[in-house]
């Protein structure tokens, strides 16, 4: 899917930014995001944070969902996610375990932290820089294990 052309992918992105500003205009986020699967269906999304009380519902999680629900499949290999702005880490983290083979995105970073949305401390502590944001610690038990043994065993598991 990576394959389209120059004026496809300028017009993905000039629709996710469309339905960006139109999420503004209904209350929304400035976020939009569209997923071209590889059958070409297109699912589109808008940042639904503060609309839904969900701080997961980003514009580019949003069309991954809808895409999978809708192309019936959660391996989205060969799909191209197009969003009006850099995708921040829960994003592209969203992107990579769908496994999107390519992301275009419009605005950078720096205008999303102009328009007060500055995704930057994220980016120092998945960079190691602020570990201090999220304390992460392993505290293992007798049995932590279990879960995966389970799986393991399991034979009509689906694999992923």
């Amino acid at each position: 899917m990576s394959a389209h052309s120059d004026q496809q992918r300028a017009e993905y992105l000039e629709r996710a930014i469309g339905l960006a500003v139109l999420n503004v205009s209904q209350g929304g986020g400035p976020f939009g995001a569209v997923v071209v699967t590889p059958d070409g269906s297109v699912h589109e999304g808008v940042n639904r944070v503060t609309r839904d009380n969900d701080p997961t519902a980003h514009a580019e999680v949003v069309a991954i969902r809808r895409a999978a629900a809708e192309y019936g499949r959660f391996d989205l290999t060969g799909s191209v996610l197009y969003t009006s702005c850099e995708p921040c880490p829960l994003c592209l983290s969203a992107t990579l375990w769908a496994r999107i083979g390519h992301v275009y995105y419009a605005a950078d970073r720096h205008g999303a932290a102009r328009a007060g949305f500055d995704d930057a401390l994220f980016y120092e502590y998945f960079a190691g820089q602020r570990p201090e944001l999220l304390p992460v610690e392993q505290s293992p038990l007798a049995g932590s294990d279990s879960p995966f043994e389970a799986w393991r065993a399991h034979k009509g598991r689906t694999k992923y």
